[in-house]
């Protein structure tokens, strides 16, 4: 759900794909996270999505192709999974592992959040918001 809304990122409106992503994210809005590799504050939407326009992980947003490269059960609520991007600019792709968690009880019963999204070609020290 996640990658096609990244796919389909400005329907039907601007980033719409970047707001799905954030709130199927699995972090704490009031603590720093790992979300992206290194510890960031992304309790608010605006510092999540300039992150996401960054040219690192902007190959995400309405890329034209992508495979799947590899998946891994890591237990029975938790999944890793590689997935190549071709960017719907010339000569854009990118490798990124997602790390899904499925939730349990209340109102996102059986729902898969990510719990972190991490770019291949990214040394996460460079990555600047």
């Amino acid at each position: 759900m996640q990658l096609a809304a990244l796919r389909d990122n400005n329907t039907p409106f601007v980033d719409h794909g970047i707001e799905v992503l954030y709130r199927f994210a699995a972090f704490d809005p009031f603590c720093r996270t790992r979300f992206f590799g290194r510890p960031f504050d992304l309790g608010q939407f605006e510092r999540f999505r300039r992150i996401m326009h960054t040219p690192h992980y902007c190959v995400l947003l309405g890329y034209t192709e992508h495979q799947l490269l590899s998946s891994l059960q890591v237990s029975e609520l938790r999944w890793k999974q590689r997935v190549w991007v071709k960017g719907y600019r010339t000569n854009t792709e990118g490798v990124f592992e997602f790390s899904m968690i499925q939730r349990l009880g209340g109102r996102y019963d059986g729902i898969w959040f990510c719990d972190a999204l991490l770019c291949d070609d990214c040394d996460e020290r460079t990555l600047i918001v």
